[in-house]
């Protein structure tokens, strides 16, 4: 019912061709831009008050098929104010003519000449065109988006102007998204196609809601896409946002924001804002850039936006920012005098050149200009002065145009051909529709094409025609994609200081969207930064947290703020910015930055080490001491001393305690298979045969004693037969328990990496714990009864009672071995065998210098003692 109601509301509209719209327009282009509809969807009934006239067009032509066409020519229309009980006066337009749009209609007019004087392209075909000024105005575009409907009905003219009466089969423009969205909700539903050349939103990709929709200019998707790349690229992720409140600039700042989010770029502030604003909103706009934190300014603007925006900056000194622009104003040369944007970079529409444009653009006569409200306008502004004719400028500081003023001498955006960005889309514009008709009308191509001119033509077939077109013009190929949009190629543009002080906009790189993903953007030239310099602005939240610290986001802050923490004893990062810290391997280890893993050093008790070196030295020292003592004995061998000391177990002491010495070299060094069962079994069965030898010797000093007691004959059970068995027993039962433990369990090298996170440690496992022991409980019990035996001998009269020094011998070793035990269990890493290697070294020392020492002593320094008559001589007590 409501779609009725609209097509009968239009219907009336159409039906009166010299009639305005005022009332009508404004209530269905409120509807329109309110709800985001077409106007084939509005939801209640409209009542038309057609009253006033039709708007004139800015430029017209009559021919056999009429091109429709909107640009913005100003930004500004006239505040009317409504008492709503008269009707209300036509919107008009105001401010200064905008010399780039002028350019892009002039260039639109070109090409129709063009087409019509091309004898292979819509040959015996003319046609006409209807442009029209928008003023960049919601109302104003949907007024004229009914003129254009209008020429459907068949009204006869009986004036000269016969353009009225021609039918608009397509349309190009409109230079903004938002007017555009207007035009083409109005039109899309008579499917009329529109092939917009600077109209971006990437809403207008959305073929459902604007099935017309065609553009020369890429979606600012793709723009979107590339700004986030190009953020990225020169690692900018604290960012700022500004854009126009308006469909161009929120849905492209959308894209952008979106895009830059997959890229990991925060945003400090997003601000919007619209040149038609109170002044107090564009100055908190420029507060909000002057405080902000954020070094980079990424400004998705309409150029009418920008300038105000940049005025307002201007206004007071602000901090260098670094400004990045999407191409409604990246390219605007007359912005280029505000120089806090010197350095600006971003994305623009490749440059172009358009064959005898220039000379079309300057070629403008006295009486075209005033036969042209437009032209006068332009020609006026341009020369300060007034044509005779004009009734615009009355002014009195005026001169009147003599005819002498020379256009060849201004220098402004209509004269400025070097770009010809955003005219070379509208150029590709009018030839896509022209080449449309052709394929709907004419059969061949170039000189061989005729076409039938008594085909009556509906826009429809042009709107299929316009999907399949893919032509080259002048180099540069024009083609739809199922959305209505071309190939994305974009020029990277910078603004350089020349050397006179003068911006210019230089290109610098590429963006293709058409090549694989990751070679589509590349720079070939040296970009000039914010306050021209050549170092890439720096601009984020958080310094990059280095190698070796991981990021730990603030609290309440985007992800792009973070604070950098170590990483944790043990793991490492090894790339910037870090999110996570990685464990290293268990035989490898973090250096002090903690970006890599390197081998845990390996510990050992080498020979190379202070604490070897020592241990060694006194090894070796006490061996020799042993073999030293050993000499002396055996040279000595027949005094009174040494046969007296039961000189048989004497050598094998010392012999056995030689080992004792050599058998702690085997606790140094790397540890293998083979010195860890050799370490532990050698120091086993040797110190055994030590202690036998001991227990031995203090056996045969209590049986001599018993001896002498009348009627005793001990001596003969216990002769040196006696004394070797009893020393091979006590010594085979080791060996027996070190077999068993060598068979069942034996010692084995291993890396121990528990006691030491950061380095390893080579050891001997014990294998089996329970042979280590018993092994250790055998020599410490075999010990206690020496000791016990030496105790109670130690009394004995005899002017040399060795008891008493074996008593204090073994006294040492039993303290040695039993603090040995806690200290062996609680030292970490190689001081295990540190302890032990101390062990066994003191214990030895103890026995040879307790025991020996005092018979060497005698023997080399007190001879007089080292007789029978002084052994056999008896204490007097």
């Amino acid at each position: 019912m409501d779609d009725l109601v609209t097509g009968l509301v239009l219907a009336v509209c159409l039906f009166h061709l010299n009639t305005a719209l005022a009332v009508c327009l404004d209530d269905l282009s409120q509807r329109t831009i309110l709800t985001g509809t077409k106007v084939g969807t509005v939801e209640s009934s409209v009542n038309c008050k057609l009253q006033g006239s039709t708007r004139p067009a800015a430029f017209s032509k009559d021919g056999d098929f009429i091109i429709g066409g909107t640009f913005s020519l100003h930004s500004y229309t006239q505040t009317a104010y409504n008492n709503y009980t008269n009707m209300p006066a036509p919107v008009k337009c105001k401010g200064s003519i905008i010399t780039s749009e002028l350019q892009s209609l002039r260039a639109m007019v070109f090409a129709i000449e063009e087409i019509n004087n091309s004898t292979e392209l819509l040959p015996g075909i003319r046609l006409g065109y209807q442009i029209y000024d928008s003023c960049a105005s919601v109302a104003v575009a949907v007024h004229v988006a009914f003129q254009f409907l209008n020429s459907f009905n068949p009204v006869f003219s009986t004036n000269n102007n016969c353009s009225q009466s021609g039918m608009v089969m397509a349309i190009v423009g409109d230079s903004g998204s938002t007017t555009s969205i207007s035009l083409s909700q109005v039109i899309g539903s008579f499917n009329i196609p529109q092939v917009s050349h600077f109209s971006t939103c990437a809403c207008l990709s959305d073929k459902q809601q604007y099935p017309s929709f065609f553009r020369t200019i890429p979606s600012d998707q793709f723009q979107a896409e590339a700004l986030a790349k190009l953020v990225k690229h020169f690692g900018w992720t604290w960012i700022g946002a500004v854009r126009s409140d308006s469909d161009y600039g929120n849905n492209g700042m959308a894209s952008f924001l979106q895009a830059a989010q997959k890229e990991g770029i925060c945003v400090e502030y997003s601000v919007s804002f619209y040149r038609t604003h109170p002044h107090s909103r564009i100055q908190k706009v420029a507060d909000v850039i002057r405080r902000s934190t954020a070094m980079v300014v990424v400004a998705f603007a309409a150029l009418g936006d920008m300038k105000i925006l940049l005025e307002e900056l201007s206004r007071e000194p602000s901090p260098p920012r670094q400004w990045i622009g999407s191409e409604s104003w990246i390219t605007y040369s007359e912005l280029t005098r505000f120089h806090l944007c010197a350095g600006a970079i971003g994305f623009a529409i490749p440059k172009s050149v358009i064959p005898g444009l220039r000379d079309f653009l300057l070629n403008l006569s006295p009486s075209e200009v005033a036969a042209s409200q437009i032209l006068t306008e332009f020609w006026e502004g341009s020369f300060n002065c007034t044509l005779k004719n004009s009734k615009e400028y009355t002014a009195a500081d005026k001169k009147v145009c003599d005819g002498k003023e020379d256009i060849n001498s201004l220098h402004n955006q209509y004269t400025d051909t070097s770009q010809l960005r955003i005219t070379n889309m509208v150029y590709k514009a009018v030839y896509a529709i022209a080449h449309a008709i052709h394929n709907a009308m004419c059969r061949g191509t170039n000189v061989t094409a005729k076409c039938d001119t008594l085909t009556k033509l509906q826009s429809k077939q042009i709107l299929t025609e316009l999907k399949k077109v893919n032509f080259s013009q002048n180099g540069y190929d024009v083609s739809f994609n199922a959305n209505g949009d071309p190939v994305a190629i974009y020029d990277l543009v910078n603004w350089q200081k020349s050397g006179s002080g003068i911006i210019e906009i230089v290109t610098v790189g590429l963006y293709d969207a058409s090549l694989p993903v990751g070679h589509e953007f590349w720079i070939n030239r040296n970009i000039t930064w914010m306050e021209d310099s050549r170092k890439v602005p720096f601009s984020v939240c958080t310094d990059s947290c280095p190698p070796g610290t991981r990021k730990v986001l603030q609290k309440g802050k985007p992800i792009c703020c973070y604070d950098c923490i170590a990483c944790p004893e043990g793991e490492i990062s090894n790339t910037s910015d870090s999110a996570d810290c990685l464990g290293c391997h268990t035989e490898f280890w973090p250096n002090a930055k903690r970006d890599t893993c390197i081998p845990k050093p390996i510990e050992f008790l080498s020979f190379q080490g202070i604490l070897g070196i020592i241990l060694a030295t006194f090894s070796v020292l006490g061996a020799f001491l042993a073999i030293i003592t050993a000499a002396i004995f055996f040279h000595h061998r027949t005094s009174p001393i040494v046969r007296a000391n039961n000189s048989e177990l004497s050598f094998l002491l010392l012999i056995s305690l030689t080992l004792c010495f050599l058998c702690s070299l085997t606790f140094i060094g790397a540890p293998s298979e083979w010195s860890c069962m050799l370490r532990h079994t050698a120091f086993g069965i040797t110190f055994v045969l030590c202690i036998s030898c001991v227990l031995g010797k203090t056996i045969v000093v209590l049986m001599a004693f018993k001896a002498t007691l009348p009627g005793s004959n001990v001596m003969k059970w216990f002769g040196p037969p006696q004394q070797r068995m009893t020393v091979v027993s006590f010594t085979f039962i080791q060996v027996l328990i070190c077999t068993i433990w060598l068979v069942v369990s034996p010692p084995f090298p291993i890396k121990n990496l528990t006691t030491y996170k950061e380095k390893i440690i080579l050891e001997c496992a014990l294998g089996s714990p329970v042979g280590f022991w018993a092994v250790l409980g055998y020599i410490g019990l075999l010990a206690a009864f020496c000791f016990v035996l030496a105790v109670l001998a130690r009394k004995l009269p005899d002017n040399f009672n060795e008891a008493k020094l074996i008593t204090f011998s073994m006294l040492i070793f039993c303290a040695v071995w039993i603090t040995f035990i806690p200290a062996y269990v609680s030292s970490p890493g190689k001081f295990t065998v540190v302890v032990e290697i101390f062990a066994i070294l003191a214990s030895s020392f103890g026995l040879i210098i307790f025991i020996f020492a005092p018979k060497c002593f005698i023997i080399l320094f007190k001879p007089e003692k080292n007789t029978k008559k002084y052994l056999m001589n008896k204490n007097q007590s």
